[in-house]
């Protein structure tokens, strides 16, 4: 079994910043890639950045400049650094891993999603 558990969401003013944690444990033989996305009430779930295991990273355009995407892989922990955070930026962010489990078996994870509220 594979669990994903997001952190650090919270309440922020108008350009301010977070940083999101993401930790992966569990039955775990390699991590392809993981990623970051969000969900506003009413919107459709929208990728926000991606880093493979070579540490290859992509960030939707409306992020790149503020957003960071990390890993650490010795504790299998993914993150997000958030800055100059938008009031339209408010959402759910969920932690996602497309990885090998240690029976062989490759599957797409989600973690339950922090709240990330930008307002004043």
């Amino acid at each position: 079994q594979v669990q994903l558990v997001e952190s650090g969401g919270g309440l922020v003013q108008p350009g301010g910043s977070l940083r999101l944690s993401c930790a992966a444990s569990g039955s775990i033989f390699s991590i392809i890639d993981m990623g970051w996305f969000r969900q506003a009430p009413g919107n459709q779930r929208e990728l926000v950045a991606t880093i493979t295991g070579g540490d290859t990273t992509n960030y939707a355009d409306s992020v790149k400049g503020r957003f960071t995407i990390s890993r650490d892989n010795a504790k299998n922990t993914l993150f997000l650094q958030m800055n100059s955070l938008k009031p339209e930026e408010t959402a759910v962010y969920y932690c996602n891993a497309d990885l090998i489990s240690k029976l062989g078996y490759r599957s797409v994870y989600w973690g339950q999603g922090t709240q990330v509220t930008v307002s004043s």
